[in-house]
C-alpha cells in the first residue's frame, strides 16, 4: 500500500504597517502587498488542495492573490492567530521575545506564552490533519506562531534560530506528514532561496 503524507505551507505574512497598533486589522504595506506574490512563484507548482488563515488581517491578505489565483476559498481558523503579547504596545519587542524564549511560561499579564501558543498551534495542525490526509494545505499565520511550532517538533530550534527569520517577511514553512508523525521542516528564504532544514528530535 502507497504511504500517504501530507505537506503543510505554513505562512507568514508579509510586511505589515506597524504604525497601526491594532493587531488584529494591521494591513500589510505596499511592499508587503508585493511581496506576498512571492508566496504565488513558490507555490506555482503545489497541488494546493485547500487554505486556512489565521483572522488577522495582513495574514489574510498575503495570501489573498494566491487563493484567487487558484480559485479556492480561505478557512479561517482562529487557532493560527498571532501570540497575544498583551493589552498595550510594547516598545522593545526584542527583550520581550527574547525572555520568552528563555522562559516558555512568561508572558504579560493579558498576554500568551509561548507554551501557550504552542500548544494552540498544535492542535491547529491536528484539526487540519485531520481534515486534510494526503493532501497539500496552505496555512496564512505569523512568525512566533510558527516558530513555536517548529519549536514543538524540532526542539534545538531556538531563539538564534528565531532571529533568523524573524525579519523575513514572508517565509514558508514546509511541515511533512505521516499521519500525525512531523517527519521533516523546511523554511525557505523567499528572497534569497536559502533553505533552514530543522531536523526533527
Amino acid at each position: 500500500m502507497k504511504e500517504t503524507f501530507t505537506t503543510i505551507y505554513l505562512v507568514r505574512h508579509a510586511q505589515p504597517n506597524y504604525e497601526n497598533h491594532n493587531d488584529c486589522d494591521r494591513e500589510l504595506t505596499t511592499k508587503g502587498l508585493q511581496d506576498s506574490q512571492l508566496i504565488s512563484v513558490f507555490l506555482k507548482d503545489k497541488a494546493i488542495h485547500s487554505i486556512y488563515s489565521s483572522p488577522y488581517r495582513r495574514s489574510i491578505e498575503t495570501i489573498e492573490s494566491f487563493s484567487k489565483e487558484r480559485q479556492l476559498s480561505t478557512t479561517i481558523d482562529n487557532l493560527f492567530r498571532e501570540r497575544k503579547i498583551d493589552d498595550v504596545w510594547i516598545e522593545d519587542f526584542n527583550q520581550f521575545a527574547q525572555k520568552q524564549w528563555l522562559d516558555f511560561n512568561y508572558k504579560l499579564t493579558n498576554g500568551e506564552s509561548l507554551n501557550d501558543v504552542k500548544h494552540r498551534m498544535v492542535n491547529a495542525i491536528n484539526n487540519v490533519l485531520d481534515k486534510e490526509k494526503g493532501n497539500n494545505v496552505v496555512v496564512g499565520s505569523h512568525g512566533t506562531a510558527i516558530s513555536t511550532l517548529i519549536h514543538h517538533y524540532s526542539k534545538s530550534f531556538n531563539y538564534h534560530h528565531f532571529e533568523e527569520i524573524k525579519t523575513l517577511m514572508p517565509f514558508i514553512a514546509e511541515f511533512i506528514f505521516k499521519d500525525k508523525t512531523c517527519l521533516s521542516i523546511k523554511v525557505y528564504n523567499l528572497f534569497t532561496g536559502d533553505v533552514y532544514d530543522h531536523p526533527i528530535i
